[in-house]
């Protein structure tokens, strides 16, 4: 599992994503309209907006809101429009970093987010400086515990994913970007229903960092992940279990 996965595993078992909940419904809600006005208000012919329902059902969202931020990304109701973007740079120790946004105002967003990297001790870059980095992912996590591990193995392979990792307590199946949906039903329809599932950006390789600089870029991480138009942060980072927990517990 990437880094910046276990870090925000780890987060989520401490209680801290309950302090995010407010976030995570405006993420939710822009994410909705954004895969509607990109893909129609149809989920079963939008499976960005298929995904996004399943996201906002499972941090029980209330079904009029999920209607509502459908509606508004169709233009059945009025309401803001908002634009995807994705910036590029570099964390203490020459992590790579991408942010994805969600925003109303570019030029805001842009602003902020330079700001936040600037003063976590990282650096904004071009468009393109990292993204050669990472590749384009389908990634279901299931917790280990009770798990059939070798079941998934079998069931993943047969439905032509790309590799199952077995790391701590959680069990990763990755997929292409083309194969995610089917992966997922196959598995589903098997019994394994995963605790998250998403198309990622994984890391091709990860960079080790200890001490004064893993913390640094456990707090750059943290301040872009915490800004109200990021939707989400991928970065390299490789930082031991024992760091990422003490991290955690300090924050």
């Amino acid at each position: 599992m990437s880094g910046h996965s276990k870090w925000s595993s780890i987060k989520h078992k401490k209680g801290a994503a309950d302090a995010k909940r407010g976030k995570i419904f405006t993420q939710l809600i822009r994410e909705l309209s954004a895969a509607a006005r990109l893909g129609g208000g149809s989920p079963d012919a939008n499976s960005r907006l298929r995904l996004a329902i399943e996201k906002a059902r499972s941090q029980n969202m209330p079904k009029e809101n999920i209607d509502r931020a459908i509606k508004k990304g169709t233009g059945e109701l009025e309401g803001e429009s908002f634009e995807e973007f994705r910036y590029e740079g570099y964390g203490p120790g020459g992590v790579a970093v991408i942010v994805e946004v969600l925003t109303d105002n570019r030029n805001r967003t842009v602003s902020e987010i330079r700001h936040i990297f600037s003063k976590g001790g990282g650096n904004l870059g071009a468009s393109g400086c990292v993204a050669y980095l990472f590749d384009k992912k389908g990634v279901l996590i299931y917790a280990h515990e009770g798990l059939d591990v070798d079941a998934v193995m079998d069931a993943a392979i047969e439905a032509n994913a790309l590799d199952v990792i077995e790391e701590g307590d959680a069990v990763q199946v990755q997929t292409s970007p083309e194969a995610f949906e089917s992966v997922k039903a196959a598995l589903e329809a098997k019994g394994f229903v995963p605790e998250s599932a998403e198309l990622s950006m994984a890391p091709q390789t990860t960079l080790k960092l200890a001490g004064k600089e893993a913390q640094a870029m456990l707090k750059l991480f943290e301040a872009l992940d915490d800004h109200e138009d990021v939707k989400q942060v991928y970065a390299n980072f490789d930082i031991a279990d024992e760091e990422l927990i003490a991290a955690a517990k300090a924050s």
